[in-house]
């Protein structure tokens, strides 16, 4: 009897382990909370690493190497602020400036209200709804460049830009689009415009359907028309959705560069640099001139826009709570 004892109690103790913990090790030491944080951090350390070294890094370097004059062939060497002197003297970067601040002014607004309006209605549509949805989102999955070289044909002169031809048809003379200083800058954001479209579509649809419906019931009960419920309801119900896209929204146009650079291949920027963005001068800074640390300066400055942009995204959702 004693001999069945003996043995059942060392089944009940795996590998022979003393009583008190399953291996009477460290972790039979740890709370419970100790050792979920472990494993929380065990999980998350490698990916902050990875991040760290991707992303901090490079930042970092990019700062350090906006100080320098630095070319790839010879040693970095420290100049101070000389590129940053040298960078708000130049014409050339108050035009890029210029129109960079068009495309985020102009296009934003323009792109949001289609959206938007794309959405409201949308919304109501249930006649082959998925698919409808499914065509507005179709360009946000197409190739940047394949899009951009598409536009650049649509821009032609007639008989091949399909743009011209209608407008002839209709008797109203050709346009120069992308070959016009005046009319380049616009014909781009044209082309940004409809290819962010179906995502801010599908994310203002995502809003409207998370509004209650018992909301537009009681208003429709309180005797509110439809305009009425679109201002007192809709809109600042989907305000954190409108905050999201417009910020979204301003820092994809301020890193503007697939469209300008493919639907002006011959002239990057376009004539006279009409169409050209920041990110654009970055890059022939950077692989036209190897001006390494003039084009570092130039990625600082749009590191800070891009800053100031994210801090009134916060600025504007604190101001909502």
């Amino acid at each position: 009897m004693a001999a069945i004892e003996e043995q059942g109690a060392a089944m009940g103790r795996p590998n022979g382990s003393p009583s008190g913990g399953p291996t009477g090790g460290i972790s039979s030491r740890l709370s419970m909370q100790t050792r979920r944080l472990l494993w929380v951090w065990g999980f998350l350390a490698l990916p902050i690493l990875f991040y760290t070294v991707i992303r901090f890094y490079p930042t970092l370097q990019a700062f350090y190497l906006s100080f320098t004059n630095w070319d790839l062939l010879r040693p970095a060497k420290l100049v101070g602020f000389a590129n940053y002197i040298k960078l708000f003297k130049d014409p050339q970067f108050w035009k890029v400036f210029k129109n960079t601040f068009t495309y985020l002014i102009v296009g934003t607004p323009i792109s949001l209200v289609l959206a938007f309006a794309i959405a409201y209605f949308l919304d109501r549509v249930r006649f082959m709804h998925n698919f409808i949805r499914a065509l507005y989102f179709l360009p946000f999955l197409t190739t940047a460049a394949a899009m951009a070289w598409v536009w650049r044909w649509f821009y032609q002169p007639p008989p091949i830009g399909i743009i011209n031809d209608v407008l002839g048809m209709a008797g109203i003379p050709q346009q120069p689009f992308i070959r016009s200083p005046d009319q380049a800058l616009f014909s781009v954001m044209v082309t940004a415009i409809w290819a962010g479209l179906g995502f801010q579509i599908i994310i203002f649809m995502a809003g409207l359907r998370a509004i209650p419906s018992t909301f537009y019931e009681a208003a429709r009960i309180d005797g509110l028309g439809e305009w009425a419920i679109l201002r007192k309801i809709t809109l600042p119900l989907l305000k954190p959705t409108t905050v999201f896209l417009v910020v979204f929204s301003s820092i994809g146009f301020l890193r503007i560069f697939d469209q300008v650079y493919n639907m002006t291949t011959n002239d990057p920027g376009g004539p006279l640099g009409s169409t050209k963005p920041l990110v654009l001068m970055i890059y022939q800074t950077a692989f036209n001139s190897y001006a390494m640390g003039y084009a570092a300066a130039q990625t600082v400055v749009l590191f800070v826009i891009l800053m100031i942009v994210s801090l009134l995204q916060l600025f504007i959702l604190r101001e909502k709570k």
